[in-house]
């Protein structure tokens, strides 16, 4: 969102547990630890004693306050390939309201006092498997104590939201610019569900920009869309059917009858498992009532049975009626390419099987060729590719748990290290072994 539209969100959209973050009850119980030493040294006016030092010549280690040390740290993925980086907002307004310390009970805001640089939400990094060549999304200059219990939840929020976009965004590739229906709100608690839609959002808006796309966005939940003003949508329930005993064509008209007209007519029709016939059921009985109300002249009242698309959504362990046995058994199974095929000619052709007058033929023509075909139930960027390879009749993939997918070359896990220390006024290589301070053109300067 920010990369594209030049703005930061802030706590008014997170709406932050800032008092228990601040505390260190979000974080890794060693980082609340070394936070309580270095205060606690601070206090007490202690001074490093070490006998060894990993200093370059010329730099003494007299008159060192522990316990004040500032550092600098740096944050990065090591995902091969691209990363889509999302997240970076939300870990800044960590840093701005949970950074600092407790003095007699109060809190004592330092964020101030920090030097912050950091990449817009949207912005991409690549790794070629060079540790030496990573490329920080955010960089901290800054009294460690004040700022150490946020590291594991600014790495929490840059690794979900990261890989989450960049899921999206290589599925989004896959799926040649077709939309993608955001399905994974069943497959997490509901707390994400933000989050992860933003992060949908921006992964779209990157591959509008890198590809010339205008692809739209379609979450499930308004959770979802509830960090950018999206709202959910979606398509009739099996759960809808069955309370219409079955019969999908009547819910669909029922649907459409109720639900306001801006909520697009998709029709699940696998619930019986053979969505062939029951498409034809729904589009003709669809198209009948819209007919119907434009020969009255009521033209707004007939938008709302315009049958936007049917949803095909076969078990992975059912073979839908349409689809004959072939070969190997197991690609006869779920929503496969052969059902796709039959379901757009058996659509396209629909009318010719209506008892129409000549006059209606031509709109009974395009309200059928009309009738987009979205397909869902273990679609991933493999599965997708495939279909595309094919040049399978899909106009919408549904997407869910694949877009969780954190092993491999989908790992986005997140770093950080401190890979500098100021002494005597004077910036320090200190990182571990195999890390170093490593730039990135895209940082910017944050406050």
């Amino acid at each position: 969102m920010s990369l594209f539209n030049g703005k930061r969100l802030d706590d008014h959209t997170f709406k932050l547990d800032i008092e228990r973050m601040r505390m260190g009850w979000y974080a890794d119980k060693y980082f609340v630890n070394i936070a309580t030493m270095l205060q606690n040294l601070s206090e007490q006016g202690y001074l490093y004693q070490g006998q060894q030092p990993l200093l370059p010549g010329g730099i003494s280690a007299d008159n060192i306050a522990t316990g004040d040390i500032e550092v600098e740290m740096q944050w990065f993925t090591r995902r091969p390939g691209k990363t889509v980086v999302v997240g970076v907002d939300k870990a800044l307004t960590m840093l701005q309201h949970a950074t600092g310390y407790f003095k007699d009970g109060k809190f004592v805001n330092t964020a101030q006092d920090l030097e912050v640089w950091a990449v817009q939400d949207g912005d991409v990094v690549n790794y070629d498997g060079d540790i030496h060549k990573v490329q920080p999304v955010m960089r901290v200059r800054g009294r460690y104590r004040d700022f150490a219990v946020l590291e594991t939840s600014t790495l929490g929020i840059l690794a979900r939201a990261s890989r989450i976009a960049t899921n999206v965004y290589n599925t989004q590739i896959a799926a040649n610019g077709k939309p993608l229906m955001f399905f994974p709100a069943r497959f997490d608690v509901h707390e994400v569900q933000a989050a992860d839609g933003y992060a949908y959002l921006i992964a779209v808006q990157r591959y509008n920009l890198d590809y010339a796309e205008d692809t739209d966005t379609y979450v499930s939940t308004d959770a979802q869309g509830d960090w950018w003003g999206g709202f959910g949508g979606g398509t009739i329930s099996h759960s809808g059917i069955a309370s219409f005993l079955g019969d999908t064509a009547e819910a669909t008209l029922a649907f459409s009858r109720v639900l306001p007209m801006n909520i697009p007519r998709i029709a699940l029709v696998d619930f019986t498992n053979n969505s062939i016939g029951v498409s034809l059921q729904v589009c003709q009985a669809m198209f009948e009532k819209y007919y119907e109300l434009i020969l009255q002249g009521d033209h707004e009242e007939a938008g709302r049975y315009i049958l936007y698309g049917v949803r095909l959504d076969t078990s992975s362990s059912l073979r839908d009626e349409a689809v004959q046995p072939l070969g190997d058994p197991v690609l006869d199974l779920g929503v496969n390419p052969r059902l796709v095929f039959k379901t757009r000619q058996a659509l396209d052709s629909a009318y010719l099987d209506w008892d129409l007058p000549d006059e209606a033929l031509k709109a009974a023509k395009q309200y059928c060729e009309n009738v987009k075909i979205v397909v869902s139930g273990g679609f991933n960027v493999e599965k997708i590719t495939k279909f595309e390879t094919l040049h399978v009749p899909v106009d919408i993939y549904a997407v869910g748990s694949s877009l969780f997918s954190n092993y491999g070359p989908t790992n986005t896990d997140f770093t950080a290290d401190v890979v500098r220390v100021k002494v005597h006024g004077e910036w320090i290589d200190m990182a571990k072994v195999g890390r170093r301070a490593v730039d990135n053109p895209d940082l910017v300067r944050v406050w």
